[in-house]
């Protein structure tokens, strides 16, 4: 084996500031003829590392649809990952009431998620958007509800990851 000294400025620079604790080795670089495999065991080397954004898409194959109004719909209740996009939306000129997102194991309801519409003597429109992600583990139900005639719950959900963390590509994409 022979070692050889590397006296680039630019290797010395770029070492510097990938390793700022390097920078007062002192020491030039240097190479040797030995071979030294590495091994990346990372996604990004298997080519197959999606940035998350990319990810959770919305997919026309994997989405699937959903409205409530005054009503219960159940969007999900296959344990795993969800992203779930939508509107609700209301006027106060009823009732009070509330469509909201809620998780539910059969015996109890959480709502996790919520617009509460008050009836007021001034007739107001309410909206907001929601973007959320859910982790339903087995046996737990999440519904889109709509406590009322005057209020809309409407939107799409798609699985991202299995209960086990396993990440489900949007319908149509084979990452390379």
């Amino acid at each position: 084996m022979s070692t050889s000294t590397v006296t680039s400025e630019a290797l010395q620079l770029k070492l510097r500031q990938l390793l700022p604790s390097q920078q007062g080795f002192g020491t030039d670089l240097s190479a040797s003829d030995t071979i030294i495999p590495i091994i990346d065991l990372t996604k990004a080397a298997e080519g197959s590392d999606v940035g998350e954004n990319l990810q959770t898409a919305i997919a026309f194959g994997s989405q699937t649809s959903f409205r409530a109004n005054n009503s219960t719909v159940a969007l999900a209740n296959t344990a795993g990952f969800y992203r779930v996009v939508g509107t609700a939306s209301g006027d106060n000129s009823g009732a009070n009431y509330k469509l909201s997102l809620d998780m539910t194991d059969g015996a109890s309801n959480k709502i996790v998620w919520a617009l509460e519409v008050t009836s007021t003597g001034t007739i107001l429109n309410f909206d907001s958007d929601f973007d959320l992600t859910f982790f339903l583990a087995t046996g737990i139900t999440l519904n889109a509800v709509s406590g009322n005639t005057d209020g809309v719950i409407i939107g799409s959900i798609r699985q991202i990851a299995d209960v086990n963390g396993s990440l489900v590509q949007p319908a149509g994409f084979t990452p390379q």
